[in-house]
C-alpha cells in the first residue's frame, strides 16, 4: 500500500490529537523549514502526519503521483512505502504520530529505495 492523503480530515489541534488517540499512536511535532526535496526513501514504521500549517506535496514512490498536502489533511505513510516529501516555499508544521514511542532521529532515517531491509510492498 502506498502513501495516502485524507483531505480535510481534521480541524485544528484538538481534532488531530483525538484522531491520534483513537489510532493508539504517539504524537510529536515536526516543523519542516523550506528545503529541497530529499531522495526517494522509506521509513521502518507507519507514520501519520497531520498538516497544521503550510502547504507542500508528497511524491508516492510507487505510483509517481504528486499529492498536495495542506492544513487539515492527514498523511499516511505505511512502513516501507517509497516517497519524497516535496519542496515547500515556506515552513510546514506537522503533528507526526507513530505507533510506538521512539526517538525521532531513529524513525526518520531516510532509508534508500534499494536497502535490502525494506519490507515487501
Amino acid at each position: 500500500m502506498g502513501v495516502q492523503v485524507h483531505k480535510h480530515h481534521f480541524h485544528g489541534l484538538r481534532e488531530a490529537l483525538e484522531d491520534i488517540a483513537r489510532d493508539g499512536y504517539w504524537p510529536t511535532t515536526f516543523v519542516s523549514p523550506p528545503s529541497a526535496p530529499p531522495a526517494v526513501h522509506w521509513h521502518d514504521c507507519d507514520v501519520h502526519g497531520y498538516v497544521m500549517d503550510g502547504t507542500t506535496w508528497i511524491l508516492d514512490g510507487e505510483t509517481g503521483e504528486h499529492l498536495t498536502v495542506e492544513p487539515g489533511d492527514k498523511l499516511v505513510i505505511p512502513a516501507g512505502a517509497l516517497h519524497i516529501e516535496g519542496e515547500a516555499e515556506g515552513t510546514v508544521t506537522y503533528i507526526v504520530a507513530l505507533p510506538e514511542p521512539r526517538p525521532f532521529a531513529e524513525v526518520f532515517q531516510l532509508r534508500s529505495a534499494d536497502d535490502p531491509a525494506r519490507p515487501p510492498g
